[in-house]
């Protein structure tokens, strides 16, 4: 039987593929209970997923105004996500200064970086946290401060923008909430803009994303796909390769 994470992974899978389903689908192909299948609408639902409707759900991968949570993040799409980060770690070189934003991609990412010497800032504090344990002599972390932004766990605002501004990375690993054609979106300004500033003083930017940001809105337009290094992603449908590819470089 699949554990709740998976179920939901599973069901979310479902509906942004079918667009709309009936409870008796998900019961027929997950194998389990009309009463779980509803609590897990509900809990879809009020995460942005889906909306329920009478006697199933429609997907909800046009656009996505809500913000999703840190935790609601970090259930959705986690082997994809794992798969992206072993991808993403690899462009990572000895002695590189490099910023990681915000986002559980990122966070993945994190985990699987083990470098002799390396310099990491980020304005996340779940990254800081899981790279604090890996700090030596020649391997530094840095948190950029500022204003703490709940909902992603970041740090935000006038303070972590002017520290940003005055540090040049090699590289800049980032994520994102939706991308539409050439665009790049995320939820708020505060957010964008920090990132903004990250990306224009980073030599090479590499976005990290999952298919299901793929043909979907969001608040706020921050960068383009033409402007990126390249952009890391899971193996997924050509069509949607295809399109990606007339803007960036895939790493895939």
């Amino acid at each position: 039987m699949l554990s709740k994470n998976k179920r939901l992974e599973a069901i979310t899978k479902i509906v942004e593929e079918k667009g709309t389903v009936r409870v008796s689908d998900i019961v027929e192909c997950l194998n389990v209970s009309d009463m779980t299948v509803r609590r897990d609408f509900t809990e879809l639902e009020e995460i942005g997923v889906l909306k329920r409707t009478h006697g199933g759900a429609k997907s909800n991968n046009v656009s996505q105004y809500k913000e999703l949570s840190h935790e609601d993040k970090y259930i959705l799409n986690m082997e994809k996500k794992r798969e992206i980060a072993l991808k993403a770690v690899k462009l990572i070189e000895e002695g590189d200064t490099i910023f990681l934003g915000p986002g559980t991609t990122i966070e993945l990412l994190a985990k699987e970086i083990n470098f002799k010497s390396l310099r990491v800032l980020t304005n996340c504090l779940p990254i800081f946290e899981i790279l604090s344990e890996k700090k030596s002599e020649t391997f530094s972390v840095f948190l950029v401060g500022g204003e703490f932004r709940k909902i992603t766990r970041s740090f935000v605002g006038e303070i972590a923008n002017t520290i940003l501004k005055n540090i040049n990375f090699n590289k800049i690993f980032f994520s994102c909430n939706a991308i539409k054609e050439n665009d790049i979106m995320t939820s708020t300004f505060e957010e964008s803009y920090t990132q903004e500033i990250a990306l224009s003083n980073s030599e090479e930017k590499y976005l990290l994303t999952d298919d299901s940001k793929f043909e979907k809105i969001d608040f706020i337009n921050f960068y383009t796909l033409d402007k990126l290094t390249g952009i890391v992603i899971n193996n997924t449908e050509k069509e949607i390769l295809n399109k990606i590819e007339k803007y960036v470089n895939l790493i895939i």
